[in-house]
């Protein structure tokens, strides 16, 4: 089991703000790249992959959506077009409710939640939280098979303010992809293939 955590402090929080151009829903276009590439293989969905997209824009923040396809098991229906992906979290937005937690269907839920509260939970689980982070230890040198779950936080187009990167740090510790600047959605890809080279 792995899970991905992205977050943005952009991102619309309601169905109404997300139509048109995905670039003025608050880069929601990164989103929906950082979701692909963490779910889909060719002609599958990954198994034991969790996606959390924690949205932080206006009008309704914070807004925590829980996407668990879970592979061979999966029987919802997502498709890999960036329509299809944008139109499911139109859908899960407009779903939100701000007393308690609602499923939007089989494997998709939302939840009025700060990333930071998410992280409390998992820290209480006893998951292995890492923070992409340039300045971070290098990805090749953490042997995965001996932790728990890992959960890897990556941040949108602006990254983490100091404040946030600060308390981030307090949950676990960095990780770097490498010396170049990536996008959110390819840093994503390098986790997934270095978890699939250590076969975790």
């Amino acid at each position: 089991m792995k899970e991905f955590i992205y977050f943005s402090n952009r991102a619309v929080t309601s169905g109404k703000y997300l139509s048109g151009n995905l670039m003025h829903a608050g880069r929601m276009d990164i989103a929906i790249h950082v979701l692909i590439n963490s779910l889909f293989l060719s002609h599958k969905i990954r198994e034991k992959t969790k996606v959390h997209l924690v949205f932080n824009g206006p009008p309704n923040p914070p807004q925590h959506l829980i996407i668990f396809p879970d592979g061979k098991n999966y029987s919802g229906n997502i498709q890999l077009s960036k329509k299809d992906v944008a139109g499911l979290i139109k859908k899960m937005l407009y779903k939100s409710n701000p007393n308690k937690i609602t499923k939007v269907e089989e494997g998709y839920e939302i939840e009025k939640k700060s990333m930071f509260k998410v992280l409390d939970e998992m820290e209480k689980k006893g998951d292995e939280i890492y923070i992409l982070d340039a300045k971070g230890d290098d990805i090749r040198k953490i042997n995965f098979k001996k932790t728990s779950t890992p959960v890897f936080i990556i941040g949108d187009h602006e990254g983490f303010n100091k404040k946030e990167l600060k308390k981030l740090k307090s949950y676990g510790r960095t990780l770097s992809v490498g010396k170049e600047t990536y996008f959110a959605s390819q840093v994503v890809t390098i986790i997934n293939n270095e978890l699939d080279r250590q076969e975790v």
